[in-house]
């Protein structure tokens, strides 16, 4: 079998990593930058943070700040045109997954002009050319969009997410900085961890999984486990842990996949807006409950990762329930609510979330087979 990875070409971390945007610039002869942001971001002053150094550097650059959470076609049409009007040639992505999304469609868009509509992208598209160069800066701690080959845009004409995924949208150049991750709201720092360990736990899980990926998911967990809380808590080191912690997990899921959390977490976006993070976040214990009899011994292993020092002398049910209850007991710590309805989920809508669940292209990857219905049972069992 033949295992394939796609990393950044080039990464800094660190506090103050963003003072490295500047010579690479020069390095690579970029002439006018399109800063990819959000409104938010830059009322919060936190997008100016990379604006400011361009200015002070000299550095051309517009700016478009029309991304909403959950990227729609219709945004990232938007932002096509204002790349074609800026002049621009190459990106700068300043966000959490939102931004970082958007600016990977405009970017194969723009390369790829065969694509007219961001919809022809869907799966694995066969593009000929790289993406625009893209310098991702996350403000988040959770996507870890600025090293996968995935993004995840939103039709609400269809009432649908979609994911693209690419070996040619991968960002150049990845800036985790966790000075430009320290302002997030504790809320969010709580939704974005869990996600970064839905997809270390996921990845570590999935269908595709194999033995440098595993390396790169365990450790993800084990840094996401310790670090979470007191990033919460707007503890500095647990703050710079857990930029680290979801980066590394990029590093694995992007290359072999996800599972059924993502898949039944996507529609809910897709109906009702739900915050990509919280909906994973409240699925993830449930599901993988509903997985733990197909994951041969991994749950020791994610136990273990997650402080359980007891999941090797222990039987496998009790490994497997240890595993789940230290994902159930890290989710109250931080807030996160217990079912689905607290976020939004309307019960009429079961049949037609576990429809497009099962279509989802994370789905497949799970490592217990499911169907439409068997979906639908756990929506209603969360519900």
């Amino acid at each position: 079998m033949i295992n394939r990875m796609i990393l950044n070409e080039t990464a800094y971390f660190g506090a103050g990593a963003i003072n490295s945007i500047v010579d690479e610039i020069h390095k690579r002869g970029f002439n006018k930058a399109l800063v990819v942001t959000d409104k938010d971001l830059i009322q919060f002053s936190v997008a100016t943070r990379i604006t400011d150094l361009l200015a002070q550097n000299d550095l051309s650059f517009a700016i478009y700040d029309e991304v909403i959470p959950n990227p729609t076609v219709e945004v990232v049409h938007a932002g096509v045109e204002a790349f074609r009007r800026s002049g621009a040639d190459y990106l700068i992505a300043v966000g959490g997954g939102s931004p970082q999304d958007t600016c990977k469609a405009i970017g194969m868009m723009i390369a790829n002009p065969e694509f007219s509509d961001v919809r022809m992208l869907e799966g694995g598209a066969a593009t000929r050319n790289p993406s625009v160069p893209i310098i991702a800066v996350p403000t988040t701690s959770g996507t870890a969009a600025e090293v996968t080959i995935n993004y995840v845009i939103t039709d609400e004409e269809k009432k649908r997410k979609f994911v693209c995924y690419d070996p040619h949208d991968i960002p150049a150049i990845a800036i985790i900085d966790p000075d430009m991750m320290a302002s997030m709201p504790a809320s969010l720092k709580a939704a974005t961890g869990v996600d970064a360990l839905t997809h270390a736990i996921e990845g570590y899980i999935t269908r595709g999984a194999w033995e440098l990926t595993d390396m790169f998911h365990l450790k993800a967990i084990e840094i996401i486990g310790r670090s979470l809380r007191d990033s919460v808590k707007g503890v500095p080191a647990g703050v710079a842990d857990m930029a680290l912690g979801q980066y590394i997990a990029g590093m694995g899921f992007s290359n072999v996949g996800l599972g059924l959390v993502h898949g039944m977490a996507h529609p809910l976006g897709a109906f009702y807006g739900t915050p990509h993070g919280i909906a994973n976040a409240v699925l993830l214990p449930h599901i993988m409950a509903f997985n733990a009899e197909h994951t041969g011994e991994k749950y020791r292993d994610i136990a273990h990762a997650l402080g359980m020092e007891s999941a090797y002398s222990r039987s496998l049910a009790d490994a497997r329930a240890l595993a789940i209850d230290a994902v159930i007991t890290l989710n109250h710590d931080i807030g996160i609510p217990l079912r689905l309805r607290d976020i939004g989920m309307q019960e009429q809508d079961v049949d037609a979330l576990a429809a497009a669940a099962f279509a989802d292209v994370c789905t497949p990857g799970n490592p217990r087979e499911c169907s439409v219905a068997m979906i639908a049972t756990l929506y209603r069992e969360l519900f």
